[in-house]
């Protein structure tokens, strides 16, 4: 009961949000304006991007409701949360000019907010030794960096995914969804309520983003689903993990793990700044071969379905 009702709670507050702060945004024109000359801009008419903030109060509004107390682990989530939303809002305020906001700066706060989440006890410390059973624990400056690369990695390749309508968000809540059952099976309640509650925000976000899309949730709103996923996996699936559930957050977050980790090598081997916005991820790609629009994202999604299946399937290996 707790867990429907914070899926609840989360949902109605980002439905609620969403149109009044859609409506502040045409009046700022803090808005996705169309541009021929750029391939990935497939919209026809100014969009607001303003989700972001609806997605961010919802989740900790609701967060905080259920946890009761101000942890230091919470506090990081916070902070980390703000510092996102905010580098997020500025480069959010760049493209509605036309302009692009340049990656370092994006860059250090991203790992910054890593940083926050690491100090405050949220790390990825070990795993299980399948042969013996005993827990092998890694050096601190070893954990220190796997866990900056896991949620600068995630934060990032959710990002990069958020180039179609209802596709990003989409992704999330089949990830959360799947992190949810992870964290409910190994009975991780922290978890578990966290993922809930980013399945709420998540699908209140795509009732208005779902093509064609009357809100976006920009960078802002995207880097913020990403820390968020990333933080879930940190303190759930990856707790006590052996080697081989190591990668049950791995599929769970498939599809934009993967097709990102093709973009950044194919950068790579052209010479391209590997931050350099194109239209070289999946769905760009898929496009580009035939596939109208609705039709892209629900091949992602249904491919995201089977790896999460995957992911759930060792869950089940392992227990």
């Amino acid at each position: 009961m707790i867990y429907l009702v914070a899926f609840m709670l989360s949902f109605a507050v980002v439905l609620v949000l969403i149109p009044p702060l859609s409506r502040l945004a045409h009046r700022l024109d803090f808005v996705d304006k169309p541009r021929e000359d750029v391939e990935r801009k497939l919209h026809r008419q100014p969009i607001p991007l303003t989700a972001s903030y609806a997605i961010f109060v919802g989740f900790f509004l609701t967060y905080i409701m259920f946890t009761k107390e101000l942890s230091w682990e919470t506090a990081a989530l916070v902070a980390g949360g703000i510092l996102l939303l905010t580098i997020g809002t500025i480069d959010d305020w760049y493209k509605t000019k036309g302009k692009d906001f340049p990656a370092l700066p994006k860059m250090i706060i991203q790992i910054s907010a890593a940083v926050l989440v690491f100090l405050s006890g949220i790390a990825f410390t070990g795993f299980v030794n399948p042969l013996n059973s005993e827990y092998i624990m890694l050096p601190i400056w070893l954990q220190f960096i796997l866990t900056i690369l896991w949620i600068f990695g995630v934060t990032t390749v959710i990002n990069f995914s958020d180039g179609m309508d209802g596709l990003a968000g989409g992704l999330s809540a089949i990830s959360a969804v799947t992190l949810f059952i992870v964290a409910v099976v190994k009975g991780q309640s922290d978890s578990a309520l966290m993922s809930i509650i980013l399945v709420g925000v998540t699908l209140a976000y795509l009732k208005y983003n779902k093509p064609p899309a009357k809100v976006f949730m920009g960078d802002a709103g995207a880097t913020f689903l990403g820390f968020i996923l990333a933080v879930i996996a940190l303190d759930g699936a990856f707790k006590q993990a052996t080697t081989l559930s190591l990668f049950i957050p791995i599929l769970a977050l498939g599809v934009p793990i993967f097709d990102n980790i093709f973009v950044v090598i194919k950068r790579f081997i052209q010479g391209k700044a590997i931050y350099q916005a194109d239209a070289s991820q999946a769905h760009y790609r898929l496009l580009r071969a035939g596939l109208n629009h609705k039709q892209v994202v629900a091949v992602l999604y249904l491919i995201s379905t089977c790896l999460c299946l995957s992911s759930i399937i060792l869950l089940l290996v392992e227990t």
